[in-house]
């Protein structure tokens, strides 16, 4: 397993993994933390598979074409992951003290969601929140509105977070349309590829990983501050 050290996180490049398997490795990884274990961001493609937050509603499942449904711990509804996908799992201790201070968990998401909108910026995509629903949103164009990245988090009462977020870099979408994507009927799921930017996944990846690193390593939220509890499982949701 490929492995780079950071001052702020280890950071595993897992290649393309099972979902399953993966998320059981996340759940044992916080159960085994000690007060000296690094925290680690975990980047990895999964095959074909529909997520389901803890309050999702499997009525969104619209029709899963064989494509296995794992329930989750995580907040948020369904979701789809596949090849093509950037997905980056975010194993912190969030009490910890950190280069930017402790992180309160909703300054966490807003680090997360600012990362993505950043890297989406470096390809000359204009992504945005959107108050009310998950994730990051196309703001300009033909396409605006359209979901072109997911975010779900577990956050445990000790301030341990597993789960994570996922970008849609170059995919079959056809999935999205058998489901309600985070139980939103009809919405519109793009990549970067429908818009236009041909990128290789391996380099999205790293410039996610970095971005995330940098923003978690900065001082105090990023401006943009709506939409900062969905997504979330955990005390500081509620």
């Amino acid at each position: 397993m490929p492995e780079s050290q950071s001052a702020r996180a280890l950071v595993r490049n897992l290649g393309r993994a099972d979902y399953q398997c993966t998320f059981a490795a996340m759940r044992a990884f916080t159960d085994a933390r000690s007060a000296d274990m690094p925290d680690e961001l975990w980047i990895v493609e999964h095959p074909p598979v529909y997520t389901l937050g803890l309050g999702a509603d499997p009525g969104h499942v619209l029709a899963a074409h064989g494509i296995p449904v794992v329930q989750t711990d995580r907040g948020g509804e369904v979701t789809f992951h596949g090849p093509g996908q950037a997905v980056i799992y975010l194993l912190m201790d969030l009490r910890r003290n950190k280069p930017g201070g402790k992180l309160y968990a909703r300054q966490f998401v807003q680090k997360i969601e600012q990362a993505i909108i950043h890297v989406l910026r470096a390809y000359n995509l204009a992504g945005e929140r959107v108050a009310g629903a998950p994730g990051i949103y196309m703001a300009a164009g033909p396409c605006k509105g359209a979901k072109i990245a997911a975010l779900g988090l577990k956050v445990r009462g000790n301030g341990c977070t597993y789960h994570g977020m996922s970008l849609n870099v170059a995919m079959d979408l056809a999935p999205f349309s058998w489901i309600n994507p985070c139980g939103y009927a009809g919405l519109k799921t793009v990549d970067m590829r429908s818009m236009g930017v041909e990128a290789a996944l391996a380099d999205v990846q790293r410039a996610l990983a970095d971005e995330l690193l940098l923003q978690l390593a900065s001082a105090g939220a990023p401006p943009e501050t709506n939409n900062i509890n969905d997504g979330l499982d955990g005390p500081a949701a509620k």
